[in-house]
Protein backbone atom coordinates (compact mmCIF):
# COMPACT_ATOMS: atom_id res chain seq x y z
CA UNK A 1 0.00 0.00 0.00
CA UNK A 2 2.51 2.59 1.12
CA UNK A 3 4.79 1.52 -2.17
CA UNK A 4 2.03 2.80 -4.13
CA UNK A 5 1.82 6.44 -2.83
CA UNK A 6 3.48 9.03 -4.86
CA UNK A 7 6.55 10.03 -2.85
CA UNK A 8 6.63 7.44 -0.86
CA UNK A 9 10.56 6.91 0.84
CA UNK A 10 12.33 4.64 3.66
CA UNK A 11 15.92 6.04 5.09
CA UNK A 12 18.01 2.89 3.87
CA UNK A 13 19.58 0.79 6.76
CA UNK A 14 22.55 2.88 7.63
CA UNK A 15 20.33 5.73 8.52
CA UNK A 16 17.99 3.31 10.48
CA UNK A 17 20.95 1.97 12.50
CA UNK A 18 22.63 5.18 13.25
CA UNK A 19 19.39 6.56 14.43
CA UNK A 20 18.42 3.95 17.18
CA UNK A 21 21.65 4.19 18.25
CA UNK A 22 21.71 7.82 18.40
CA UNK A 23 18.00 7.26 20.62
CA UNK A 24 19.24 4.15 22.63
CA UNK A 25 21.92 6.64 23.91
CA UNK A 26 19.89 9.21 24.44
CA UNK A 27 17.36 7.05 26.80
CA UNK A 28 18.64 8.03 29.82
CA UNK A 29 18.18 11.05 32.00
CA UNK A 30 21.94 12.03 32.99
CA UNK A 31 22.82 11.91 29.05
CA UNK A 32 19.88 13.99 28.36
CA UNK A 33 20.77 16.51 31.44
CA UNK A 34 24.51 16.65 30.07
CA UNK A 35 23.61 17.15 26.34
CA UNK A 36 21.25 19.82 28.02
CA UNK A 37 23.49 21.56 29.29
CA UNK A 38 26.20 21.44 26.95
CA UNK A 39 23.56 23.32 25.07
CA UNK A 40 23.96 26.30 26.91
CA UNK A 41 28.02 26.21 26.57
CA UNK A 42 31.05 24.62 26.94
CA UNK A 43 31.64 22.68 29.97
CA UNK A 44 34.23 20.07 31.54
CA UNK A 45 33.19 16.89 33.03
CA UNK A 46 33.78 17.70 36.57
CA UNK A 47 31.50 21.10 35.99
CA UNK A 48 28.74 18.51 34.35
CA UNK A 49 29.38 16.46 37.48
CA UNK A 50 28.12 19.38 39.53
CA UNK A 51 25.47 20.29 37.71
CA UNK A 52 23.78 16.51 36.60
CA UNK A 53 24.42 15.31 40.44
CA UNK A 54 26.66 12.64 39.31
CA UNK A 55 29.74 11.39 40.16
CA UNK A 56 32.45 12.40 37.32
CA UNK A 57 33.58 9.25 36.40
CA UNK A 58 30.19 8.66 35.56
CA UNK A 59 29.64 11.66 33.46
CA UNK A 60 32.93 10.75 31.38
CA UNK A 61 31.61 7.61 30.85
CA UNK A 62 28.42 9.08 29.29
CA UNK A 63 30.48 11.60 27.86
CA UNK A 64 32.74 8.68 25.89
CA UNK A 65 29.76 7.19 25.15
CA UNK A 66 27.48 10.71 23.72
CA UNK A 67 31.27 11.24 21.54
CA UNK A 68 31.06 8.05 19.83
CA UNK A 69 27.74 8.94 18.64
CA UNK A 70 28.62 12.00 17.01
CA UNK A 71 26.39 14.19 19.59
CA UNK A 72 29.27 15.79 21.84
CA UNK A 73 32.53 16.90 20.93
CA UNK A 74 35.95 17.17 22.96
CA UNK A 75 38.27 20.10 22.54
CA UNK A 76 41.80 19.61 24.31
CA UNK A 77 43.31 22.21 26.16
CA UNK A 78 46.34 20.99 28.06
CA UNK A 79 45.61 18.36 30.30
CA UNK A 80 42.01 19.47 30.71
CA UNK A 81 38.71 18.54 27.74
CA UNK A 82 36.21 21.15 27.19
CA UNK A 83 32.82 19.42 25.65
CA UNK A 84 29.92 20.71 23.75
CA UNK A 85 27.10 19.93 21.92
CA UNK A 86 27.95 18.42 18.48
CA UNK A 87 26.00 20.55 16.20
CA UNK A 88 22.71 21.76 15.95
CA UNK A 89 20.92 18.25 14.50
CA UNK A 90 21.75 17.86 18.33
CA UNK A 91 19.72 20.84 19.69
CA UNK A 92 16.60 20.08 17.22
CA UNK A 93 16.90 16.36 18.18
CA UNK A 94 16.94 17.03 22.00
CA UNK A 95 14.20 20.07 21.63
CA UNK A 96 11.25 18.14 20.34
CA UNK A 97 11.83 15.27 22.84
CA UNK A 98 11.52 17.50 25.41
CA UNK A 99 9.07 19.52 23.62
CA UNK A 100 7.13 16.14 23.11
CA UNK A 101 7.96 14.99 26.21
CA UNK A 102 6.47 17.82 28.24
CA UNK A 103 2.70 18.13 25.88
CA UNK A 104 2.72 14.18 26.67
CA UNK A 105 2.52 15.02 30.30
CA UNK A 106 0.49 18.02 30.23
CA UNK A 107 -1.50 16.75 27.57
CA UNK A 108 -1.51 19.77 25.64
CA UNK A 109 -2.31 19.91 21.82
CA UNK A 110 0.80 20.26 19.43
CA UNK A 111 2.11 23.64 18.57
CA UNK A 112 4.38 24.68 15.30
CA UNK A 113 8.20 24.56 15.80
CA UNK A 114 8.07 28.27 15.94
CA UNK A 115 7.24 27.74 19.75
CA UNK A 116 10.81 26.02 20.54
CA UNK A 117 11.98 29.60 20.71
CA UNK A 118 13.45 29.12 24.07
CA UNK A 119 15.44 26.41 23.47
CA UNK A 120 18.89 27.48 23.88
CA UNK A 121 20.99 27.34 20.81
CA UNK A 122 23.93 25.55 20.49
CA UNK A 123 26.95 28.47 20.61
CA UNK A 124 28.28 29.29 17.31
CA UNK A 125 25.97 27.46 15.07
Amino acid sequence: MHTSLPDFQMPNDEQVHLAAEGFRLLADPTRIKILWALLQGESSVACLAEIVGAAPTAVSQHLAKLRLAGLVRGRREGTFVHYSAADSHVRALLAEALFHADHTDRNLPDHPPAVHAHIPAVPGH
